[in-house]
């Protein structure tokens, strides 16, 4: 009994299932707050792959 008990508790501790969704989260909250720190240069950045985009297939 006391042998069950101790595997129940052992399994408990080593189990990590819930950590990668808070890791996911983080990593989620953390991208928003960058985009929207840098909205602008991202913007800025998309906008000008699209230009070349337009220009390169203009050229063909």
């Amino acid at each position: 009994m006391k042998n069950e008990i101790t595997n129940v508790i052992k399994g408990f501790i080593k189990e990590e299932d819930g950590l990668g969704v808070v890791e996911l989260v983080l990593i989620i909250i953390i991208l928003i707050a960058l985009v929207l720190l840098f909205k602008d240069q991202v913007e800025d950045f998309i906008r000008g792959l699209f230009e070349k985009a337009a220009t390169k297939t203009d050229d063909l």
